[in-house]
């Protein structure tokens, strides 16, 4: 009964609904022959219309999907007169300058997203962040529908993209490079994602085959751009996961102007719902600022800046699993004594300087800096019985375990400190000459990170300590008196201090052009990367690699609207500080760069459907790695062996379908298909931790047509499980045991009180710009996904039994969004 009630509710949500209407938004500011603000210049559009601030902006909604003629006039200067064709939810900046006695533009057609096209970059719309939270806020909450990228835990913002792993994304806000933290090894201890989606304007993301310009990484690329304000506004979120402010403001001058955010996110209300039952007080804040200064019009700076806290402090006390079949239900039962206590800390500071040399030259210098310091703290006993269930209906001890197959006890322990100190200074330029574009940049980067190891465990088992599986001495106890050393199961001690220098230098050139008919782009480019590692004990090789990389499109003079692409590369990811550290703690400073060959071929399909826009992105890739570190994942926890021991290839499609299938929103159906495998020592190929062969996606938005206000939206996901769920230490040529696989579905209902388009009588409206009240089920159809499997063995049969550790059930949450 209770399916067929959410399944009737699901194809209810799903309905394409008619009767609302679309729109875009031109906003920008106008000035005079002398670069000063023109106030009160009238701006009309068909029947709407705005006029200018005393600091000259302005900002007007117009039609979506048609032709709109904008008609700029002032008493003193000459017209403008602009035609703009925006998609739905579009944002454009129009700055044009107002001359006294010279005729205007007459008309001029803007055709967005043609860079995005050519470049292969997804582009997510800010507004979709901000309205589409999930249960972990951000982009990676986003990211998670689009094909080919693989996020199975919705208590992190870790994603891996293309059987990749979480070391190999790069992340760029406003073209400087962002960086996690180290020792984060579960979701739960995850706090909030880096990007503020309240600061931001513009989200692009390429998850394969991307330019020279961007670093050496393997997998993919997201690049963020924050706000330049343009008047004073001011966001508000609350919800029973915490909250964010943020605010934003210019000028009278228009030279200065800055965006401020503010989050607290308290994950008590997800953790609490766990089967491990105890006192959990996560907590994690951080604030974040943009600004910018305009010394002249050819001299900008930007500062970027953040600090994050991040607390997670847990005191276990009880958990039970129930698994196995319904002929034979089993139970794991575990007390708890002891707690964990973890603490990040992250500074990061950014200076940019912007010289515009001219219309054709671009100069820039960089200098950003990186401190975290890092603690992870903890003693846990647990003590457990594994034992068959009472099934029997009507039974008065009906699910309680009834006799013990085994009994046992684990304890952990760690004290593990990083504190890690990376400054980079970097050099960026462009220069454009009719139609060709030359870019280049050079950087040097100098990571300074100290690291203390100290972790052990213990497991006993019906009264006698189990030794780790690598020695020779076997425990028959209590049949036979144990005479060998004690060991612990797990025991990893290391202090290191390591230091690394890297020099870093691309050079790309793009071209836009007409090849006949047909609208070509071409791109190409050379990185080059230098680094030695040293510290305390420790002395690296030079190192040094090149990267050569380059994309054609081509969009035919067809009459259907087509683009095809291709690009490709060899792609570097020289060792960060956690690759070159092995499992037990030993920095290995020659390790070598991992190396891929990029193969990707790619076709845009735009075309109409139901009278409205619809995009098809289709994307084949393969891939062929060499000198591969391989690596273990436990939950979000990578362990890397630090030796180059392996090859490895990857290969697969992804296909997404875009546009308006309910009038006036955007959502899209995404597929991909995966498999990667790799070599370790010429032993064959096996799959590797990321071998994600499946993946279904799907964001859905809908409203009720004749209460437009009522809005709805859907987040679906389906992945197929990864290699996973084998015990941690064990031959992975053993074992290829994969995880259950993910299934997830998150909605949300909102309900518009105050719309910015509309006038209200009651003048309490009229103090919010946007006032929204919604109501979100996280896992709406409480499905029991896991992350990683707790082994534990049975005394009797010799057996081990993976008992699964499950996610976040079926949630509820509250939320109230206001603008100002």
């Amino acid at each position: 009964m209770k399916a067929s009630f959410y399944l009737q509710l699901f194809f209810f949500l799903c309905l394409p609904l008619l009767g609302f209407s679309q729109s875009g938004t031109i906003k920008g500011v106008i000035l005079d022959e002398t670069n000063s603000p023109v106030p009160n210049v009238s701006i009309k559009a068909l029947d709407k219309g705005t006029t200018t601030n005393e600091n000259g902006f302005y900002e007007l909604k117009i039609p979506a999907n048609t032709d709109v003629t904008i008609e700029f006039t002032h008493i003193t200067f000459k017209r403008v007169v602009v035609t703009f064709k925006l998609k739905n939810g579009q944002e454009l900046e129009f700055n044009p300058v107002m001359l006294l006695n010279i005729e205007q533009i007459p008309t001029v057609v803007i055709n967005t997203n043609t860079r995005q096209k050519v470049d292969g970059v997804t582009t997510i719309s800010p507004q979709l962040l901000r309205t589409i939270k999930g249960a972990q806020p951000g982009v990676e909450n986003i990211l998670k529908t689009l094909p080919g990228i693989n996020i199975s835990n919705e208590l992190s913002t870790q994603y891996s993209v293309r059987g990749g792993n979480f070391d190999e994304n790069l992340v760029y806000v406003n073209e400087i490079e962002v960086y996690r933290p180290f020792l984060v090894r579960s979701g739960q201890q995850e706090g909030l994602s880096f990007v503020n989606t309240d600061l931001v304007q513009n989200v692009d993301f390429s998850a394969g085959g991307f330019q020279a310009k961007y670093g050496d990484k393997l997998s993919s690329v997201l690049d963020i751009t924050y706000k330049e304000p343009i008047r004073f506004a001011m966001n508000a979120d609350l919800s029973l996961t915490g909250g964010s402010l943020s605010a934003e403001a210019i000028s009278k001058d228009s030279k200065l102007s800055g965006i401020i955010g503010l989050r607290y996110r308290d994950n008590s209300l997800l953790l609490n719902s766990l089967e491990t039952e105890g006192i959990v007080k996560p907590v994690f804040a951080d604030a974040q600022t943009y600004l910018t200064y305009k010394f002249t019009d050819k001299f900008h700076v930007n500062f970027l800046g953040n600090i994050s806290i991040n607390k997670y402090n847990f005191q276990p006390q009880n958990r039970q699993t129930n698994f196995g079949t319904i002929d034979n239900p089993l139970a794991l039962i575990v007390f708890y004594d002891g707690q964990e206590k973890d603490k990040y800390q992250t500074y990061f500071g950014a200076i940019k300087a912007n010289y515009f040399l001219n219309d054709n030259v671009t100069l820039k210098l960089i200098a950003s800096t990186y401190h975290t310091l890092e603690e992870e703290y903890f003693d846990i006993l647990a003590q457990y019985r594994l034992g068959e269930v009472n099934s029997n209906i009507g039974d008065e001890n009906l699910g309680e375990v009834e006799f013990s197959e085994g009994i046992g006890s684990q304890l952990t322990h760690a004290r593990n400190d990083l504190d890690a100190l990376i400054t980079n200074i970097e050099h960026k330029g462009d220069y454009t000459k009719g139609e060709n574009t030359f870019e280049w940049s050079i950087k040097y980067t100098h990571e300074d990170i100290r690291d203390r190891l100290v972790e052990w465990e213990v497991i006993d088992s019906a009264g006698f300590s189990i030794n780790p599986p690598h020695l020779d001495f076997f425990n028959e106890q209590p049949y036979e008196p144990y005479q060998g050393p004690l060991v612990a199961f797990q025991n990893v001690r290391a202090t290191n201090s390591v230091q690394i220098d890297r020099l870093q230098a691309y050079l790309q050139w793009s071209k836009r052009t007409i090849l006949g008919d047909n609208e070509v782009f071409y791109n190409a480019g050379v990185r080059a990367h230098n680094w030695v590692v040293n510290g305390d004990g420790i002395s690296g090789e030079n190192q040094i690699v090149f990267s050569p990389r380059a994309q054609f499109a081509i969009k035919p003079n067809w009459n259907k609207d087509m683009l095809f692409r291709v690009a490709g590369g060899l792609y570097y990811q020289p060792p960060f500080y956690r690759e070159l550290r092995d499992s037990s703690g030993v920095v290995r400073p020659n390790v070598k760069a991992q190396k891929s060959i990029h193969f990707v071929l790619g076709n845009e399909y735009s075309f109409n459907m139901w009278d409205r826009p619809f995009k098809l992105v289709s994307e084949a890739y393969y891939k062929k790695m060499t000198d591969v570190n391989p690596y273990t994942i436990e939950n979000v926890r990578i362990r890397y062996r630090a030796k180059n021991n392996a090859e490895a290839y990857a290969y697969g499609l992804d296909l997404r379908l875009n546009g308006e299938f309910v009038p006036g929103t955007e959502s899209w159906f995404s597929f991909g298909y995966l498999k990667t495998e790799e070599n370790i020592d010429d032993r064959g190929y096996i799959a590797r931790p990321t071998d994600q062969r499946l993946k279904f996606g799907v964001l859905f938005q809908d409203y009720v047509p004749n209460i437009p206000e009522l809005k709805m939206y859907l987040n679906l996901v389906y992945n197929t499980g990864v290699p996973g769920g084998s015990p941690s230490y064990t031959d992975p040529y053993d074992y290829q045991n994969r995880l259950r696989d993910y299934k997830r579905a998150d909605v949300g209902f909102s309900y518009v009180i105050v719309d910015s388009e509309k006038q209200y009588k009651s003048n309490w409206k009229n103090n919010f710009k946007e006032l929204t009240l919604g109501v979100e089920i996280f896992n709406m159809f409480d499905v029991q996904n896991s992350i990683t499997n707790t082994w534990v063995r049975d005394v009797y049969s010799k057996r081990q039994y993976a008992i699964p550790n499950y996610l976040t059930p079926r949630v509820f949450n509250v939320r109230l969004t206001m603008k100002f």
